[in-house]
């Protein structure tokens, strides 16, 4: 098949990634990058391939076959609306919008226009994800109970001094960080219904929060707690644990999440399972047996790119769409409102 030609707005930390997750896949290659700094000028000629200020300069004289999108998360929904006027696919990193209300503008334009948009929320692809969702629909943990979640880590100074966006409003680990966990707690729990909250920045005093404490209901009538803070010296979070992203490094035997049912509990991403005996009630007299179930580390963001390869080319559907990525929005307004108010934020 023709290789497609992708451009990458953006050429930041996640876009950078991108980049380099192109140039390894033989089905894609990068066409263009677009943005205005000077380091984007630099990492154009070191590819080979042109450099513009603006996308609306690169989709009037270079139409690409597909666009990934890692700008500024207030730049989502206008760079998108520019590709679907020019039927341009789009990889659009998460969230797909600052607020629900203009991520609905745009779901509406994408159903409307019919041009594919995937939602950059790349562990839908990660094979750890996968096998604790297979556990968890074998039925084997029983009637979902609880899930414990932890994204805590440090980021040091220089992550805001490199987008000082990130401590304003429209960034904070609430909306950069939260929407990745979110949209795992739903893979892995169903729909969260109720959410309360509380936050802090009494830390690093920016505008935006650095610390929360999240309680959250499933439709199911399972309940949750999730910690999330971007000050914090710890290795429980996703990246550090799973291994997935090489840049970071992984802190072996720890896990992220901690998921109980009536029969059994499943730790992530150890994919550590224990369980009572099948012939017996459960009890916690009686001991329960183990199993560590093998797994392979791949990239989620490589299959990701495979997967948006697929949809550009019209032999798949987006795995995670618009909606799904609105979803993911509405919880993490629910729980900054719950956090501003006080009060539970109910999402039905």
């Amino acid at each position: 098949m023709t290789v497609l030609q992708i451009a990458v707005v953006g050429a930041g930390l996640i876009g950078q990634v991108h980049i380099r997750t192109i140039n390894s896949n033989d089905d894609c290659c990068l066409q263009a990058i677009v943005d205005p700094d000077d380091n984007a000028i630099e990492l154009a000629a070191g590819y080979q391939v042109p450099q513009f200020n603006a996308l609306s300069t690169l989709l009037e004289t270079q139409r690409p076959d597909a666009v990934i999108i890692a700008t500024p998360n207030d730049l989502h929904v206008e760079q998108t609306r520019q590709c679907l006027a020019m039927g341009v696919p789009v990889l659009l990193e998460k969230p797909v919008a600052t607020d629900h209300a203009s991520g609905l503008v745009l779901a509406d334009e994408v159903k409307r226009c019919g041009v594919p948009v995937l939602v950059g929320h790349h562990r839908a692809h990660s094979d750890i994800m996968r096998q604790a969702c297979e556990t968890i629909a074998s039925d084997r943990l029983g009637r979902l109970v609880s899930i414990m979640g932890s994204a805590q880590f440090y980021k040091p100074v220089d992550y805001f001094q490199q987008a000082p966006w990130r401590s304003q409003p429209g960034g904070g680990p609430i909306l950069i960080n939260m929407i990745h966990e979110v949209h795992n707690l739903r893979m892995l729990m169903g729909e969260i219904t109720h959410v309360q909250a509380m936050a802090s920045r009494e830390l690093r005093q920016f505008e935006v929060e650095d610390t929360v404490g999240i309680t959250l209901r499933f439709a199911n009538g399972a309940l949750g707690t999730f910690l999330l803070s971007d000050t914090a010296a710890s290795t429980a979070s996703w990246e550090l644990t799973t291994g997935e992203n090489p840049a970071y490094p992984q802190q072996q035997d720890e896990n992220c999440y901690w998921i109980a049912g009536t029969r059994g509990s499943l730790s992530v991403p150890t994919l550590r399972s224990r369980f009572h005996p099948a012939e017996q009630e459960s009890s916690w007299w009686l001991r329960m047996s183990e199993v560590l179930a093998e797994r392979e580390t791949v990239d989620p963001l490589s299959r990701q790119l495979a997967h948006f390869v697929e949809v550009v080319r019209g032999v798949a559907e987006p795995r995670v769409s618009v909606e799904d990525g609105l979803t993911n929005l509405q919880v993490v307004e629910a729980i900054a409102q719950a956090a501003a108010s006080g009060q539970m934020i109910s999402l039905t």
